[in-house]
């Protein structure tokens, strides 16, 4: 079995953890790491939970670019979004940037991310050919 630590240079860049770990064997599983609503740069975007979350979205995306794979590989989503924030206002946001490629998801409210300024975060699993 061979992982490959994902870390796209579209996306900030940490030694503390990777963006994503894909795993090959006999069929490849990518875990792609919790996304928040950051730039390149490492900075939360502006404009609240909406714009967040189109970030940590087009952030997992670009993970998934980077190992030969899309939405339509991604077998599981989970969701962790502050209290106070509206779900209907994320699932807007997910319908702009993922469109209609269902998964199994799980979407949980939590008191605060790792970043105080942080309102969204995004894991992804898929499974590559």
């Amino acid at each position: 079995m061979e992982i490959t630590h994902l870390n796209p240079s579209s996306l900030f860049s940490s030694p503390a953890f990777s963006q994503g770990v894909l795993v090959r064997g006999p069929g490849s599983m990518l875990y792609v790491g919790g996304q928040n609503g950051v730039d390149a740069s490492g900075e939360i975007v502006p404009g609240g939970f909406g714009a967040q979350t189109e970030q940590a979205l087009a952030n997992v995306l670009a993970v998934l670019a980077e190992a030969g794979a899309d939405q339509s590989n991604v077998v599981r989503l989970a969701i962790y979004m502050v209290e106070g924030e509206s779900v209907d206002e994320g699932y807007a946001a997910s319908g702009r940037v993922w469109g209609p490629h269902p998964t199994a998801i799980t979407v949980l409210k939590v008191a605060d991310l790792g970043r105080p300024e942080a309102l969204v975060e995004i894991e992804a699993i898929a499974a590559i050919e």
